[in-house]
């Protein structure tokens, strides 16, 4: 087989060449923040060779598949989604990448339509991937891969580790290799709040995850590259910032020297001038006292530059079932952090993951995690059906102590309802009060969809551009499941000087 590799399309200077027989890319993501940032990485690596975001999917003559494997249904969607590309767009090139591909890249490269896998050990390399791909087909070629002789021209390139249906495979479960996993941040994201994910992998062992084996253990983006892109953002004008990870409050533990997460947000705040500054998920054991003492100088005003908003993933108030999801905090443990955030933060949107029907949940402890999540202040929750995934211990409990479907569907009814009442009377606390919002996109029609620094989310009755800081006065909508606001006059004459 002659093989096309990276090499052939990179000039004399190291830097890839826009092929001309690309003229336009499309990015699909699946999954959760971090993957979001990895994609919006690679759709800003492709504009800076010089392509173009397709209008419609058929129009694509690349696609980009970022997926994710936390669940079967996640699974499920992004097979739907290559079938689907393979069906309106025939033509297109379509390379897979993410959690699915890291995880079962032979399973991925069987599926008719993909032309490349790249697992998150690689992702780095998902740029050159699609422009290689592309390459191939411009010259005949159905294949491409990476032979030795080649190595002078890209030294951090490892050998395709297999072929499935002639797909090449780039995938290394010991993630060795760790530069080529890693991707700049997207200061042009197409987003008003982008994710900036300064941290990856995890070394924890949940019995129920896979992120272990797919996201590799846990890596730092160095403080000083984390400060650049975060002024990068603001030169732009970017407003509000979601510093995100996979287990975000361990950053900093694995650089050399080592550094912890609260010096990463302290000198976000202290040595840039961004505006707002948003966590996202934190494990319930990272919410430091001295995280939380950041909180009364900056989450405070008018406009705070942290938001008062702070999630803490939880995934059961069962003892019993935390200690087999191997959890590493108690109830209790729990309950006394959650608590110490809504004293520092009592307008502070807070809010779990939680997990329902995982193997050998009885009614009672289902009954024992609800009356916990009762007891306390959640403004929100993500609730989601446990999923057994493949080479995790929960497999094999799946297979030993399986819950109905029935049940893990009442128990689900139970606890949206619940959490329904309380994000109810979380908005109406702020009914006539002023908050600090920022617009987002696709208003129209007299409304602007935004979003408050209490992550609570606004209709302003009005047509404004999206990335907007403003304040509005909240009032209840007509069936009390939204909050409608209308900009302060002198928030108004702010936004139109700004």
């Amino acid at each position: 087989m002659r093989s096309l590799c990276f090499a052939a399309l990179r000039s004399r200077s190291g830097a890839v060449d826009k092929l001309n027989c690309v003229e336009a890319y499309h990015v699909e993501n699946f999954g959760c923040r971090a993957s979001r940032s990895d994609g919006e990485a690679i759709a800003a690596g492709l504009r800076g060779k010089g392509l173009a975001e397709a209008a419609t999917l058929d129009s694509a003559q690349l696609i980009i598949v970022n997926t994710c494997s936390v669940t079967a249904e996640a699974d499920r969607l992004a097979r739907a989604f290559i079938r689907r590309a393979r069906r309106l767009n025939p033509g297109a090139k379509i390379v897979v990448t993410g959690c699915y591909a890291q995880r079962a890249p032979e399973e991925v490269a069987a599926l008719e339509g993909v032309d490349a896998v790249i697992g998150n050990s690689h992702k780095g390399l998902a740029v050159q991937a699609g422009l290689a791909v592309q390459a191939a087909a411009s010259r005949g070629h159905s294949l491409w891969s990476w032979e030795e002789s080649d190595a002078a021209a890209a030294p951090n390139m490892v050998p395709v580790s297999a072929l499935t249906r002639g797909v090449p495979i780039y995938v290394d479960p010991t993630f060795a290799h760790s530069e080529l996993s890693l991707l700049p941040f997207a200061a042009d994201a197409r987003q008003t709040r982008p994710n900036l994910k300064v941290q990856d992998g995890c070394g924890n062992r949940c019995s129920f995850c896979v992120i272990p084996a797919t996201r590799g253990p846990s890596r730092s983006v160095r403080l000083e590259t984390c400060l650049d892109d975060v002024r990068r953002f603001v030169d732009g004008g970017g407003l509000e910032l979601v510093l995100s990870g996979i287990n975000l409050g361990r950053w900093g533990r694995d650089l050399r020297p080592a550094r912890n997460f609260v010096e990463l947000v302290s000198a976000i705040l202290r040595q840039t001038s961004l505006p707002r500054l948003r966590l996202s998920s934190i494990e319930p054991m990272d919410w430091s006292p001295e995280l939380l003492a950041l909180f009364p100088e900056y989450a405070k005003g008018e406009r705070p530059r942290l938001a008062p908003h702070a999630h803490l993933p939880l995934q059961s108030g069962s003892d019993t079932i935390l200690r087999k999801m191997h959890r590493r905090y108690r109830p209790w443990h729990y309950a006394e952090r959650v608590s110490v955030v809504r004293e520092a933060l009592p307008d502070a949107a807070i809010g779990a993951d939680v997990m329902v029907g995982f193997p050998g949940e009885t009614d009672g402890l289902f009954q024992e995690s609800y009356d916990f999540i009762a007891a306390q202040p959640f403004t929100y929750l993500h609730l989601f059906p446990f999923s057994a995934r493949p080479g995790t211990p929960g497999w094999e409990l799946h297979r030993e102590q399986p819950v109905p479907p029935e049940a893990v569907a009442e128990r689900l009814t139970a606890l949206r309802e619940l959490i329904d009442n309380r994000a109810r009377a979380f908005r109406g606390r702020f009914v006539g009060r002023s908050l600090s919002v920022i617009t987002l996109e696709g208003g129209g029609a007299g409304r602007t969809p935004a979003l408050s620094a209490n992550f609570l989310p606004v209709e302003l009755k009005e047509t404004i551009p999206a990335n907007q800081m403003v304040e509005a006065n909240l009032s209840f909508g007509p069936d009390r499941s939204l909050l409608m606001g209308r900009m302060i006059p002198e928030a108004r004459d702010r936004s139109l000087a700004s």
